[in-house]
């Protein structure tokens, strides 16, 4: 039994609920999170144990660094890979879709998926949606501070976006089409980095051994303050 830090890299199609139960286990501590992934998403979760679970609010203020896969022409209820197809439409040119990353880099206000765990009158909203009813959500204020494509091969974007918390990348997509006239939703989605903290230096969330041997709480400590003095607009506290 610790207290500690862990950078897990989740896989696509492992819930977060299943990664951070794998660390409870190892770790043998009350456990949380900072941020979980969808299902079909990939990436950095940081799971906080013990005595660290009361910086929760101090690693969720913190930027998020995606790799997406975005396909124009195409949009799903849920905005991701696993949801029924509810729109389709011409995919734009390239110079539409520059216009597009161009007009939604910066501050933007942001409405939230309907399959989202956002409470509404007590309810998750996804719950309200699979019963049927009519979800309205309102729109937040959330910044993309760094949109860089990668590719275009049409109808497939990849793009790598800097982005402060809150930020959905399947709201991103959507908005994404209709700037472009066209629709789309997220593909793939990787989590690369929360601040100052890297999926390269993660652990996979099934390597028990590794879980075990993992003592970085100390040393991630370090790193996040010495962030904080590099970017003191951080809300990380």
């Amino acid at each position: 039994m610790r207290d500690e830090i862990v950078l897990i890299n989740k896989k696509p199609g492992v819930t977060s609920f299943s990664c951070l139960g794998r660390v409870k286990r190892v770790i043998n501590k009350k456990t949380g999170h900072c941020g979980t992934l969808d299902k079909f998403a990939s990436g950095l979760i940081i799971a906080l144990c013990g005595k660290y679970t009361k910086m929760n609010n101090t690693f969720m203020g913190l930027d998020k660094t995606y790799t997406a896969v975005i396909e124009f022409g195409k949009e799903t209820d849920t905005l991701d890979p696993e949801g029924e197809v509810v729109k389709v439409s011409e995919a734009p040119d390239y110079e539409s879709v520059v216009k597009a990353v161009e007009a939604l880099t910066g501050p933007i206000i942001q409405i939230p998926p309907v399959y989202s765990a956002i409470h509404v009158k007590g309810k998750r909203s996804y719950q309200l949606v699979r019963e049927g009813k009519t979800v309205e959500l309102e729109g937040r204020p959330v910044t993309i501070r760094k949109a860089e494509i990668i590719s275009y091969e049409k109808p497939f974007l990849k793009i790598r976006l800097l982005v402060s918390k809150g930020t959905y990348i399947r709201s991103y997509a959507r908005d994404l089409g209709e700037k472009c006239n066209s629709c789309a939703y997220v593909t793939e989605l990787n989590r690369d980095a929360i601040g100052p903290f890297s999926v390269s230096d993660a652990v996979d969330y099934d390597d028990s051994e590794a879980l075990a041997e993992t003592a970085m709480a100390a040393v991630l400590l370090e790193k996040l303050e010495n962030y904080r003095k590099e970017n003191g607009n951080q809300e990380v506290l």
